[in-house]
């Protein structure tokens, strides 16, 4: 796995750099966000690795940057900045994952392989649930005949929700598969997400297709 990491300490840079390495991970640093987000942008990379404070151009501008021409591209970020309204801005601005430093290395590892795993997608899958399609082949989602366009963390949100159409999901299963993290109850980070996908996939329809189970979860009902 080609991996870049955009981090401005020198010392946790080359922590990183050092255990990726150990596991046979190519590991290319950057250590000013600028600079960061035209490498991440010219060349292909696996995954990115990204801090939030950076000098020139923050971790938040450079992932909304990357986010314009490298859509599929797995971004993991990892920053001090812990509070749950920092948490929803990264993944707003188009982070996959959000580690909290200081952080176990084995935990950083464990993030890495999630992240490879989720950006693996099967040739020609295709979902429907009534009059909504889903192409994960194409990354197109329409409904009625009409596309929908969708951020990657909403694709992301609805492949797993009509994957397991039909089916209540926790807030935590969701979490999980989506994010890649353990749920915090205190954040309403999944209903915050479950809106911005009902505002465009059943907002000008009458059929609502994603329904809340009080206490339970979410249902994508065919």
């Amino acid at each position: 796995m080609n991996i870049l990491l955009i981090e401005d300490d020198p010392e946790v840079a080359a922590f990183i750099k050092k255990g990726l390495e150990e596991q046979q991970y190519h590991v290319t640093v950057v250590y000013d966000g600028l600079k960061g987000a035209a490498i991440a942008v010219e060349k292909d990379f696996d995954l990115l690795l990204l801090d939030i404070v950076l000098p020139n151009y923050s971790g938040l501008e450079v992932c909304k940057f990357v986010r314009i021409s490298k859509k599929e591209l797995p971004i993991l970020m990892l920053t001090a900045l812990g509070t749950v309204g920092d948490k929803v801005r990264g993944l707003e601005n188009g982070a996959d994952d959000y580690l909290t430093k200081p952080f176990h290395f084995e935990e950083l590892l464990a993030r890495i392989n999630a992240l490879s795993r989720r950006r693996t997608i099967v040739s020609g899958k295709v979902y429907k649930a009534d009059d909504l399609v889903m192409d994960c082949d194409k990354g197109k989602v329409i409904r009625g005949g009409i596309e929908i366009p969708l951020t990657t963390k909403e694709f992301t949100l609805l492949e797993i929700l009509i994957e397991n159409k039909n089916k209540i999901l926790s807030r935590s299963e969701i979490a999980a598969q989506v994010w890649g993290i353990n749920f915090d109850r205190g954040t309403n980070l999944i209903d915050v997400y479950i809106n911005y996908l009902r505002v465009k996939i059943d907002k000008n329809y009458s059929k609502k297709l994603i329904q809340t189970v009080i206490g339970r979860g979410y249902v994508l009902k065919d």
